[in-house]
């Protein structure tokens, strides 16, 4: 198990977004505002507050706008810079200063496994993160940060978990697990999407990983299952026959901002705690709430 430094991250952002049909038909998923930024950058920001320093962002077609949104935009800055909008500026500025970014097409969507295995001349001989964008975890230590503890202490594969209902349990990954200590398991087995009485446990992989690049060759091999679609899952399973695999209870407030009420409810909160925006709408949402039980008193 290599013991380099994580200094790459994948966010896989090629999916068509169909759960957002149709306001995600010409506008990648990953490009919805979550108050003030789109919800990729929320992904970029956690991996590069984890220590990131090359994000490889694997796109499709209709995508062009991520690369977009992560360069320049001279013609912008000038007019914010004309304009004595500095603070604006600055914040334009940033984003491309965030990391170093590369891009990578994946001609079909053949699955979260098919678009590690784009990634692999790139990421070469070094562990990895992989994070899906739309999962954002808002957590005082970054939820990506306390896998790559994880990793450097027990130099094994980390999956992100979470403890779900019983009841949704076939919505996600879950995983076969013996406890180690407080929040820490070794990975017996992972079951994608299992009926309630068929899983092995409530803890839910949640989109964040730190995997071995030994991950690669077991990929190669793993055939394609439903929809034709090479899983992550798959692979991961055989992973954790022959080397250690850790799941980590990640710590932080997690949003599934990929479902439609997942989303309404991530931007609630963020614009909550916006020192800006934060007042003003807790004031209106003080004043609805007021307004709806006088409507139906």
């Amino acid at each position: 198990m290599s013991s380099a430094p994580i200094r790459k991250a994948l966010i896989p952002a090629a999916g068509l977004g169909t759960r957002f049909l149709p306001a995600t038909k010409a506008s990648p998923k990953e490009m919805l505002p979550l108050v003030d930024k789109p919800l990729i950058q929320y992904a970029v920001e956690e991996a590069v507050s984890s220590g990131i320093e090359d994000i490889i962002i694997i796109t499709g077609r209709g995508k062009r706008a991520i690369e977009d949104h992560f360069d320049r935009s001279f013609e912008l800055e000038e007019n914010l810079k004309g304009n004595g909008k500095g603070q604006l500026l600055n914040d334009i500025q940033r984003i491309a200063r965030l990391a170093n970014f590369c891009y990578i097409r994946q001609p079909e969507a053949l699955g979260l496994g098919h678009a590690v295995l784009c990634a692999q001349h790139l990421i070469g001989n070094e562990p990895f993160a992989v994070m899906l964008g739309d999962e954002v975890i808002d957590a005082p230590i970054p939820a990506l940060a306390q896998l790559i503890h994880v990793y450097n202490t027990h130099k094994g594969a980390v999956l992100g978990v979470q403890k779900v209902p019983r009841a949704e349990v076939s919505r996600y990954g879950i995983v076969a697990i013996r406890r180690m200590a407080s929040g820490l398991h070794r990975v017996l087995d992972l079951v994608e999407k299992p009926a309630p009485t068929d899983a092995p446990s409530q803890y839910a992989v949640i989109g964040r990983y730190v995997l071995p690049p030994d991950i690669f060759p077991i990929l190669r091999r793993t055939a394609p299952g439903k929809n034709g679609e090479i899983q992550l899952t798959d692979a991961l399973r055989v992973l954790a026959q022959k080397a250690p695999m850790y799941a980590y209870e990640v710590r932080g407030q997690r949003y599934d901002a990929g479902d439609k009420l997942g989303f309404l409810q991530a931007t609630v909160e963020f614009a909550l705690k916006n020192p800006t925006l934060g007042p003003p709408f807790a004031k209106y949402l003080k004043e609805l709430r007021r307004s709806l039980v006088v409507r139906h008193s």
